[in-house]
């Protein structure tokens, strides 16, 4: 199999890595960058779990060849807290009980992120779409749409993108499946 070296910032820094030609970007992610956060669900684009932020965008890293990232900007689940302090949608879904078994929780959270980035006051239909490729078999949304819009008013009302201390970063971390 043929392999090639791409370079990609993850998470704030920029990593080479040589992959096969025929390897997903999610398999890259958790195999070769140990990015584990990054969920395998269904690897054909229906749950959402391997949902990252890339380029701006939440995308399904199961639908992506690992070559078409060179040079692509990604943030996972793991880039997220800042300095042991949580971003606000991770405290809003530990906060609001949105976390349940956890699988689906970093593929919500990026796809949430995603949607503040550009609408940083949504609506509940507004989450809703957001999140709709996102697949929670634990609860319903209710709580899920309730965390993303408790971290909009946090992050629009003091303009941080961290909240909570460095405890909170480890009961996150527990909370969610390795």
């Amino acid at each position: 199999m043929d392999k090639a070296k791409i370079k990609l910032k993850v998470n704030g820094s920029w990593r080479e890595v040589e992959t096969r030609s025929d390897r997903i970007l999610l398999d890259l992610l958790r195999e070769e960058l140990g990015l584990t956060g990054t969920k395998k669900g269904c690897e054909a684009g229906e749950c959402g779990a391997c949902t990252v932020i890339m380029n701006g965008r939440a995308v399904l890293t199961c639908l992506i060849p690992a070559l078409k990232a060179d040079g692509a900007e990604i943030t996972t689940i793991e880039g997220l807290a800042d300095e042991g302090r949580l971003h606000p949608l991770q405290q809003a879904f530990l906060e609001k009980g949105a976390v349940q078994c956890g699988y689906c929780t970093p593929g919500m959270v990026l796809a949430a992120k995603a949607l503040l980035d550009e609408n940083p006051e949504p609506s509940v239909e507004d989450v809703k779409r957001a999140i709709s490729g996102n697949l929670c078999r634990c609860t319903g949304y209710t709580k899920i749409i309730q965390a993303v819009r408790a971290a909009a008013e946090v992050i629009r009302a003091d303009g941080s993108e961290t909240a909570g201390p460095a405890e909170a970063t480890k009961q996150a971390r527990t909370a969610v499946h390795p």
